[in-house]
């Protein structure tokens, strides 16, 4: 690229220094202009090195699969059975999408300039038509040699360029290629951008299009991509999440300490009563029903005040996301059990009425995990909300009203379940705890647990966390069994000893 004289770029200095911000894109816009008239690349070739990418690269993750070097990238895709890759777009009015709109703008501009010269200049398009091939062969897959050839002989750079130099070039001849592999390629979801791509004639917009249709199919491909890997990221993960532990563990030998002391205070719960598991059983039982009960007491974390188990570090959001979850579920099921036992049977059985009552309660204790939540007007406007609707229902279907004092007594019931020392929400909440812990032991048995009395009208919400609660449990138990083992071990015997 020619380098601009020093008169130049001090003109340019004294312009963004003099005319402050707002005037520095449109000097940015200039100078990238003049530069893409001198030869620069296409527009999806100048992202910043410092922006974040746009999406995680088929590439990247078949490199995750080998060797797991992204350990966090790989985490997320084995617990996470949602996981997705999704595009990378600057926010909205930020400096970075104005530079990005005004780099493309003036790439398009150009391309448009030169495709209209007379004769046509296309060292632009010959440019795009190389990232378009380079593209095009990712999505090749292993074996795939005759149509790597078909793509190498239609997308063949420097006969393209003798063409266009002898004014022989057939541009839409090209794009027409272009548009008939990406059929082949794609999803069938991306049929129907195929077909709106054979409809444009004006090659601008069509290699407009042209990317941003690929854009799509690399999604659509590293997303494939995902799904295929999983199984085999399993095990490559437990090995190496394991191995980078030990190897930490050598350098800094008390990195087990909050992990023993989470382990041994969960001992002292149960066996101080704190929860049933007094049973006799055998030592391997008697780790495992420990261990789970473990787990449990990390929905019910203080994470401001304790420190996180080191084995569950990279996962503490996760657990803190579930115990948001279960504490607004208990809520509901507390709330709804207060109602259905006030009004008993005048309400029992209606169609409907359940889920209304559950998403009224759901949408405005929404933010009960924020700063700006208040308890008490939140539920005053609950426990006002839900008697009327029953008292819509109950004169709907024939019955006699609530007296104002049963109303009244209704609503502080409702409002007073706000406190955690409440005994119906401390009652909810203990079979929640009964069935995730059922939940956790039945997976060696492959049975599902019971569902407790109470919580029927959360019971799709409770198996999805409780899915999710043991997919993660079972993964952090393949990594660090070993540790685990060590110090259950030593535990059990320690309370043994007192024992005797």
């Amino acid at each position: 690229m020619p380098k601009e004289s020093d008169e130049s770029s001090k003109e340019e200095q004294s312009k963004i220094d003099k005319d402050g911000t707002e005037n520095t894109v449109e000097t940015s816009e200039e100078m990238i202009r003049k530069r893409i008239g001198r030869n620069t690349p296409s527009p999806h070739r100048l992202t910043p090195q410092s922006s974040p990418p746009r999406f995680v690269s088929v590439e990247e993750l078949m490199e995750t699969a080998k060797g797991v070097t992204n350990m966090a990238l790989a985490h997320e895709i084995v617990l996470n059975s949602a996981f997705q890759v999704k595009p990378y777009e600057p926010g909205e009015g930020s400096l970075e999408k104005q530079v990005k709109e005004i780099m493309h703008k003036a790439f398009w501009d150009c391309l448009e300039s030169q495709l209209n010269d007379d004769p046509p200049s296309y060292s632009h398009a010959i440019t795009l038509v190389g990232e378009i091939k380079e593209t095009l062969l990712t999505f090749l897959l292993p074996g795939q040699s005759r149509l790597r050839g078909q793509i190498e002989e239609a997308l063949d750079l420097s006969l393209i360029q003798q063409e266009a130099e002898n004014r022989a070039l057939d541009i839409n001849k090209v794009a027409k290629f272009i548009i008939d592999m990406m059929g082949t390629f794609c999803a069938p979801c991306r049929d129907e951008d195929i077909k709106q791509l054979r409809e444009i004639t004006d090659i601008v917009p069509l290699f407009k299009s042209i990317f941003a249709v690929l854009d799509k199919m690399k999604i659509d491909m590293a997303n494939f991509a995902v799904s295929s890997l999983r199984p085999h990221l399993l095990q490559q993960s437990v090995e190496y999440e394991r191995k980078k532990f030990q190897d930490f563990l050598e350098k800094q030998p008390n990195a087990l300490d909050f992990t023993q002391k989470w382990l041994q205070d969960t001992a002292d719960y149960v066996t101080g009563g704190g929860t049933e598991g007094g049973a006799t059983c055998t030592p391997n039982s008697a780790q495992l029903a420990l261990h789970n009960h473990a787990y449990l007491r990390l929905l019910k974390w203080d994470h401001d005040a304790e420190s996180f188990p080191e084995t569950l570090l990279m996962d503490q959001g996760r657990f803190q996301e579930m115990q948001q979850e279960l504490e607004q579920l208990a809520l509901v099921a507390s709330v709804l059990l207060i109602v259905y036992n006030s009004a008993g049977e005048a309400i029992s059985g209606l169609p409907g009425l359940m889920e209304r009552l559950k998403k009224t309660i759901k949408i405005l204790i929404a933010e009960m995990h924020t700063l700006s939540f208040k308890a008490d007007e939140t539920f005053a406007a609950v426990a006002e909300k839900l008697c009327v609707e029953l008292r819509g229902c109950l004169s709907q279907h024939g019955f006699s009203p609530f007296s104002s004092d049963r109303e009244n007594a209704l609503k502080g019931q409702i409002v007073a379940a706000k406190s955690e020392d409440n005994p119906i929400r401390k009652v909810i909440d203990s079979r929640i705890q009964m069935y995730l812990l059922g939940f956790l032991e039945s997976r060696a048995h492959r049975s599902a647990p019971a569902l407790p009395g109470g919580l029927t009208p959360i019971s799709k919400e409770l198996e999805e966390i409780a899915v999710k609660l043991g997919r993660l449990v079972t993964f952090n138990k393949l990594v660090y069994s070993p540790f685990y083992h060590k110090i259950l071990q030593d535990i059990l015997k320690q309370g043994e000893s007192l024992d005797v």
